[in-house]
């Protein structure tokens, strides 16, 4: 298994973060079997694409909130992690409710 669990959709409250606000959170390692899900489809090619990265963040996206890891950008980023046999991954990580 690579994720704890795959669903749709963010079931936690908005948190308004912008990426510069995103930008200013120092990323930290977090387990791929921790974290769960907010999309279900990817594209293929953009997982294949070695600059689907240049233009945006180079961590990806994890809210933490009532004790789950949900990975909200960052999809691609953790797939290709898996196929390199890794089990970690860099991410930002926001808590909502002041708990990870």
């Amino acid at each position: 298994m690579i994720f704890r669990r795959v669903s749709e959709g963010r079931p936690y409250p908005e948190h308004g973060l912008t990426q510069s606000a995103w930008a200013e959170i120092s990323p930290s390692q977090v387990r791929l079997d921790d974290l769960t899900t907010t999309k279900t489809k990817l594209d293929l090619e953009h997982l294949l694409d070695d600059d689907s990265t240049y233009f945006g963040d180079l961590f990806a996206h994890v809210v933490s909130w009532r004790g789950e890891l949900f990975l909200e950008d960052g999809l691609h980023r953790a797939l290709r992690a898996a196929l390199q046999q890794r089990n970690m991954l860099h991410a930002r990580v926001h808590s909502i409710g002041g708990r990870r």
